[in-house]
This record gives C-alpha cells, structure tokens and sequence, in this order.
C-alpha cells in the first residue's frame, strides 16, 4: 500500500541554507542545466561542468548559446531572477519546446514570509492570486494549493490532452519535474492531483477491452515513449531525455559556453 502524502508537513525555514551560504540545486533557475547538474553531481563528474552550469542566471550571451544546443535548454532561464533573501521553493516544468517552468518563490517580510508564484513571461500565463503571505512556512497542502490557484497546471493539460482523450501516461509525462527542495512529497502531491482530476476526466469512460498479451506489450511500449514525447502548446516539439544526452555533459558546457573542460 502506498503511503499517504503528509500535506500537513511543513518545513521550520526556507531561508537556512541562504542565512548560511550554502548552495542549493533548487538555486539553478535552468530546468536542463539544473537537471544536469545533479547527474554530474550523482556521478561525482560536477567538477568537469563549466561553472555556468551551477550559477543562479546564465549571461545573456550564455543563456543564447544554450539554446542553440536544443530549444529545452531556455526552460527556467527566462524566470525572474530571486532577490537577495528570496529562494525558490517549488516548481513545475512542463513539456513545452521550450521546456516552460513556473516557480513560487518565497522571502522574508518582518515577521511574516512573502510568496509569489512567477513564470518565464512576465506573469502572463498567471491567472489567479500569485501572491500570499504567512506567519509560518506553509504546510504542503496549502503550498500546492496556492501553486494550482494561481497558476491553471489543470487547464494548460486540458488545453493540451482534450482532443485526444487524456491519456493518463501522456499527461503525466508532460508534467517533466515537480519538485521542490524543501517538501519532499511535492512531486507526489502534485501528481495525485493529477491523477484526481484525470479520474473526473474518464469517469464516463466505457470499460477497457481484455487485450492480448502482444497488444499489451505495444501499448506499454507506447506508453514509455510518450512520458519522453511533451506535446507543447505549439502542438509539437520533442524535449530532451537527459537520461540519455547525445553528448557529453562537460562537452556540453565547452561548447554552450566557450570554455574548455576542467584539467584540459
């Protein structure tokens, strides 16, 4: 049995590692550089990324030349930048081609804490209340509701899976990252809403046929393939399995930002 998601966790601070200096992941506002960055640090390999991998915002130059590398590396380089006591708390990245992130990002104010949730265009894609405060960290039960609030998750996957009947699969391999440094239930929170409302979705559904067992094998080959296949709001566009790059990390960085590797 699956464990229940504790949406009354809350964490004691958000701003413990900034009052201490220490870097976070979650600092990285790059979907792919951040995503690539944890691989190399997974691998003990962080040492060989060129020093724009880690850094909060790219150089404009910088950022231009990796997104020639492939669309989805502009994914949460467009965010607006965290002021000088704010952190980023939560995000969702989306299967767009250009890889879309949206963040809420949380600082200090007197007594209380401060929180808007921001995207990569200038609040455009926001259609609720994108700010809030509290006394006390939010518990995750409120922090994903004021996320889906505020920023329509459910409607954009609407918008994308209507005319094709909501493939379960698809539309969650469109959701590529919910995640959060702080909740570690977030990207489970996130998917059981999800799944909640994909259940409204196909509750007038007829049942499902018996298939054979090579129906079943081709389906659930199709169904692998789709959670890397994002159909953006453009009706197309591939995003990048970063499990499987087709060149190497540090390479990468050499090329994306004119530097030659570590050591080399």
């Amino acid at each position: 049995m699956t464990q229940a998601i504790d949406l009354q966790f809350r964490p004691q601070s958000y701003f413990w590692a900034k009052d201490h200096g220490i870097a976070l992941v979650s600092d990285i506002k790059g979907a792919n550089r951040r995503r690539i960055y944890e691989l190399a640090l997974r691998s003990n390999e962080a040492d060989q990324l060129s020093p724009a991998f880690s850094r909060h915002a790219l150089y404009e130059e910088d950022r231009r030349l990796m997104g020639r590398i492939n669309p989805s590396f502009m994914g949460g380089e467009y965010l607006p930048n965290t002021g000088r006591q704010e952190v980023e708390i939560a995000r969702i990245t989306i299967a767009s081609t250009t890889r879309d992130v949206t963040c809420v990002y949380a600082r200090p104010l007197g007594r209380r804490i401060a929180y808007r949730i921001v995207d990569e265009y200038n609040g455009d894609t926001i259609t609720g209340l994108a700010e809030r405060t509290s006394v006390k960290p939010l518990s995750l039960g409120a922090l994903v509701a004021f996320f889906l609030q505020g920023w329509d998750l459910l409607g954009c996957l609407d918008h994308n899976f209507c005319e094709d009947g909501y493939p379960r699969d698809e539309v969650h391999g469109f959701i590529v990252d919910a995640s959060s440094s702080f909740y570690s239930e977030f990207g489970r929170a996130i998917t059981e809403e999800v799944d909640l409302w994909l259940d409204e979705r196909h509750a007038n559904d007829p049942p499902e046929e018996d298939y054979g067992d090579e129906d079943s094998d081709e389906r659930a080959s199709a169904a692998t393939t789709a959670k890397f296949v994002g159909k953006g709001p453009a009706g197309e566009g591939q995003p990048l399995d970063l499990m499987n790059l087709p060149f190497d990390p540090a390479e990468a960085a050499a090329r994306a930002c004119g530097k030659k590797q570590t050591g080399q």
